[in-house]
């Protein structure tokens, strides 16, 4: 969803117009750096619990104070990866230069202050607190030690791969799943930077389970992807692999291929796949046989794959 694109606003205007939204939407206060054309774009999706926010301006500097941070009815954390330009950002008594490409957090329910001096851009996973399922002080102490948790690079990376993806996985009918996912990986990151703290002793885990989740995410095309390859990357046994899915009373097997099932409905659902044959989704998502694959797909959705392509396309013609 568009919040804001300062091109649609009169030049006159144009300054308080994204002062006033950059205001709103932060719950801070905004200054606007000097600039020849001043610009604003802030765009916002949503995944079930979750939004991605992104945020692209000429130069500008944010702050909140504690009185505004009393504000919030629902605290959230925002795990951003800077895109455009060197970031100021202060928070809990930590400063710190975010440059492209690295991540940042920030504790919307806490003074904080940010900034870029020119041209920059920001993508952020809006988390309700409460969903993190985390004590408190164990997230705010998380700011300064992302950059030393075995899982920033992972996580980073999966920022931007959803930012690509932001419209077509927010329309599909697992926009919620990608959510709930996502807030698992960021819990595992914050988890992973606790150092002697109450949650420790289940970091392991988490972590271990966000980063074998996240392979199987980058990897769900490959046919071969199975519990040999996945427990070889992770140097782990396959009976530890299958342990780590039984405690969440899943299975590995199951959630890949649900997985795959998801990304092939919504894809026969695309209108950018019209071209493609439904035999060649199913392998492009890792089902070597069609019959298996529509088999498959009529019990997880109750529709054969021909069937749902054909609403699909009724739906996107009007008819």
């Amino acid at each position: 969803m568009l919040l804001l694109d300062s091109r649609d606003a009169p030049d006159a205007e144009r300054a308080e117009l994204v002062t006033t939204v950059m205001a709103e939407a932060s719950n801070a206060t905004v200054t606007l750096a000097p600039h020849p054309v001043l610009h604003a774009r802030m765009e916002l999706w949503q995944l079930g619990r979750m939004h991605l926010f992104r945020s692209a301006s000429s130069g500008m500097s944010m702050s909140r104070d504690a009185r505004r941070a009393r504000r919030d009815e629902t605290p959230i954390v925002a795990l951003a990866v800077q895109e455009r330009s060197t970031a100021r950002h202060e928070q809990f008594g930590h400063r710190q230069h975010v440059a492209p490409g690295r991540l940042m957090m920030v504790d919307l329910t806490a003074p904080f202050a940010f900034s870029w001096a020119t041209s920059g851009a920001s993508r952020a996973l809006q988390v309700p607190l409460d969903a993190l399922a985390l004590p408190p002080e164990v997230v705010r102490a998380a700011s300064p030690r992302l950059a030393a948790s075995p899982l920033a690079g992972l996580v980073g990376r999966h920022v931007v791969d959803l930012f690509r993806e932001a419209d077509r996985v927010a329309a599909s009918s697992r926009a919620a799943a990608v959510g709930s996912a996502s807030i698992d990986l960021v819990r595992a990151l914050l988890a992973s930077t606790a150092d002697g703290e109450p949650v420790a002793g289940s970091v392991r885990r988490e972590t271990l389970r966000a980063r074998v989740d996240e392979y199987v995410r980058q990897h769900l095309r490959h046919p071969d992807l199975g519990p040999e390859e996945i427990a070889a990357a992770h140097s782990i046994s396959r009976r530890q692999l299958f342990e780590l899915f039984a405690r969440t009373g899943t299975s590995l097997e199951q959630t890949i291929i649900e997985r795959r099932l998801g990304g092939a409905h919504d894809e026969l659902g695309s209108p950018g796949s019209r071209h493609k044959s439904i035999a060649t989704i199913a392998h492009e998502w890792g089902f070597r046989d069609a019959a298996h694959f529509s088999r498959r797909f009529r019990r997880a959705f109750g529709t054969t794959p021909r069937e749902h392509r054909a609403a699909a396309d009724a739906r996107q013609d009007g008819r």
